[in-house]
């Protein structure tokens, strides 16, 4: 871990995407104080991302400002919810299963053919 030289000054370290255990150790070593007032046990919280924070990353603030950051979206903001999200893979195509099958041969028009074991007593036709 990084700790910035003890200035008067430091820049506000990028904490947005951040877990909450990195968030808390990347203030610290960026010499300023986290609040989170949608989390009112932020001390105790370890996997949620941060999704806002102010002031922003790069101004430079007095060492030991407070920096605030929000572990969820507020109103009219992104989708109301926070955290890594699965990438979305497309559906599958119309027709499903039955796209992919081919089509069965056709049938034969007509009586079918006998099947099943010949009866001994029947002639055997003679080509003549």
């Amino acid at each position: 871990m990084r700790i910035t030289p003890k200035t008067p000054e430091v820049r506000v370290p990028k904490l947005v995407g951040l877990m909450a255990a990195d968030a808390r150790e990347a203030a610290e070593a960026g010499g300023v104080q986290l609040s989170a007032p949608d989390r009112p046990d932020f001390h105790g919280t370890v996997v949620d991302h941060v999704v806002r924070q102010y002031p922003p990353s790069g101004v430079e603030v007095p060492r030991g400002a407070v920096v605030t950051v929000w572990f969820d979206f507020g109103e009219g903001e992104g989708d109301g919810g926070a955290g890594v999200h699965e990438p979305r893979r497309p559906g599958p195509e119309p027709g499903g299963v039955l796209r992919e099958l081919d089509e069965p041969p056709a049938v034969p028009e007509g009586p079918l053919p006998p099947s099943g074991p010949k009866d001994p007593d029947d002639p055997v036709p003679v080509a003549g």
